[in-house]
């Protein structure tokens, strides 16, 4: 990848994170801010909207450096394991591990008593099944070996760039940060190749 294309992908996503973040912030509290949307209190709505543009641009950065950490990832571990199967097999034991953590260990660290498990299962699940999304039309764009290294970036590097909200753990956070980091992941994987023309060996298949 050139400069050139390299400052339109930068720029794109962070178009993309900030206008993800400030529809997400909006929507998540709603509550909290319509009663300025309905006095008319210009002022205030923008300086929200600063705020969530503000947010979106970190999260789109924070969403950059993994997708490049993981296209750095992916080539040394086809390089290590000179097997395309084989690396796509301990990448889906990974993203297993990383959907079991998500479900069994946040619900022993952070569940209040009686609370039901079914949270967890259900949003895990959801990211799971954004990435299955992302990942067949990533196989429609490339080729089939593309589908698994674009589910693990989907869900596995997805989570660890989500680290810091889940530490936290208040709702609004959690999703605040997870809406526009899966927007910017899967905008990357989606348009690196029309960027590129025709990916330069950076696709992940």
């Amino acid at each position: 990848m050139n400069s050139r294309n390299w400052v339109r992908l930068f720029l794109s996503t962070l178009l993309v994170g900030a206008v993800i973040t400030s529809i997400a912030g909006f929507t998540l509290k709603w509550g909290e801010y319509q009663s300025l949307f309905i006095q008319g209190e210009i002022v205030e709505i923008l300086s929200v909207l600063f705020w969530f543009i503000g947010l979106g641009f970190i999260f789109s950065i924070i969403s950059q450096m993994g997708f490049f950490a993981y296209l750095t990832v992916h080539r040394f571990g086809m390089g290590i394991f000179r097997s395309v199967s084989l690396w796509n097999n301990i990448q889906l034991f990974l993203i297993l591990f990383v959907l079991f953590d998500l479900i069994y260990f946040r619900y022993q660290l952070f569940a209040i008593k009686d609370e039901s498990v079914l949270s967890y299962v259900l949003l895990a699940i959801a990211i799971l099944g954004f990435g299955l999304v992302v990942a067949y039309f990533k196989m429609r764009q490339t080729k089939k070996s593309a589908f698994v290294p674009a589910l693990f970036f989907m869900v596995v590097v997805t989570t660890v760039e989500w680290v810091p909200a889940l530490r936290v753990n208040e709702a609004d956070w959690l999703y605040l940060m997870l809406i526009p980091l899966l927007a910017c992941n899967a905008y990357q994987l989606l348009i690196l190749p029309k960027i590129t023309g025709k990916g330069n060996g950076k696709r992940l298949d």
